[in-house]
């Protein structure tokens, strides 16, 4: 039933798509779409097929569908898929608040409790701990170009000057409280902080997308593309197995704990086992090995060695005392 569902919200959205496209967004054969559709014309839903090469499936009449065929988890997930403040951020906060009406007037009456129930229960707070989030002065402009694919012209600032770069805006990502704009620059594709841009002037030229270009598959490549070029220095530790199973909450990206049980030894009679972990430097190991405390024992190299030696020592002496 919800495939069925599924199958005429597409072509209420799209208009006309053929067997082919539709079985590839319900992850069917084209042999299933031809069945639904047969069942589809059965339940009174007018679906008329289009011949020839430009030929699909389409309902008529301006058919629509109310969402009677949601269950209450679907409705109440609908009222979660938006969030207020980066939506609001963006100058989308009426529009979003305007579909969530409209969907609420389209729910059965046994459903229209949801957004309350959604809201009771949940809540996202996007931004990090211990600074406050402003949204950046250009995040507006860049979203209004963002959604009517027009190029524009950005001033930058980079490190300690400013660069101008004629961006085609594919997308923008919030990570961690920070938006980030993704946009082809010639041939190639850019991330730029939001925060950074000076100024946007739009120009009069709209772009035509890359129908294959996936935003958050980009997105999660350049992440870790980007941690792997910070986390360039290797250091040899023995690590029980509870130093182990604490690796994956001390580190700071799970990177680091996935690499570490990739390249760790057999475990010795004790339980331990000797690993190899990625750290951005010296400074950035010693504090990590610090959150381990004794249940890790560094081999290499010799001067975070010899400063966990000092540390220990320092520590003794002064508890040494208390005992």
């Amino acid at each position: 039933m919800s495939r069925l569902i599924s199958l005429v919200l597409l072509l209420q959205s799209r208009e006309t798509m053929t067997a082919a496209e539709l079985a590839r967004e319900l992850e069917v054969s084209e042999r299933t779409v031809y069945r639904d559709v047969v069942a589809l014309s059965t339940a009174g839903v007018p679906v008329y097929a289009d011949r020839g090469r430009r030929g699909g499936y389409r309902l008529i009449g301006g058919y629509r569908t109310r969402l009677t065929g949601l269950t209450r988890d679907e409705a109440e997930a609908l009222f979660l898929a938006g969030l207020p403040g980066p939506a609001g951020d963006m100058g989308l906060a009426e529009a979003v608040a305007a579909a969530e009406l409209k969907v609420l007037a389209a729910l059965p009456p046994n459903l229209r409790d949801a957004p309350a129930r959604a809201g009771q229960r949940f809540h996202l707070d996007v931004p990090g701990w211990f600074r406050e989030s402003p949204p950046p002065p250009r995040l507006a402009e860049l979203a209004r170009a963002v959604w009517s694919d027009r190029v524009v012209e950005l001033r930058y600032r980079r490190g300690d000057r400013e660069v101008v770069r004629r961006v085609e805006p594919y997308g923008l990502v919030l990570k961690s409280g920070t938006w980030y704009l993704v946009g082809r620059v010639g041939e190639g594709t850019r991330t730029y902080r939001v925060d950074r841009v000076l100024d946007v002037t739009p120009d009069t030229a709209t772009f035509t997308r890359d129908g294959g270009f996936d935003l958050g598959g980009y997105w999660r490549e350049q992440a870790e593309a980007f941690l792997r070029t910070m986390l360039r220095e290797r250091i040899t530790v023995r690590l029980s197995s509870a130093g182990l199973r604490a690796l994956r909450w001390a580190a700071d990206t799970p990177l680091v704990y996935d690499e570490a049980l990739t390249a760790a030894d057999e475990p010795d009679g004790q339980g331990w086992v000797v690993t190899r972990l990625p750290v951005e430097s010296v400074d950035v190991a010693y504090d990590l090995v610090l959150r381990l405390g004794p249940e890790v024992e560094v081999l290499d190299p010799p001067e975070l060695r010899a400063r966990l030696a000092d540390v220990a020592r320092r520590l003794g002496e002064r508890y040494d005392g208390q005992r």
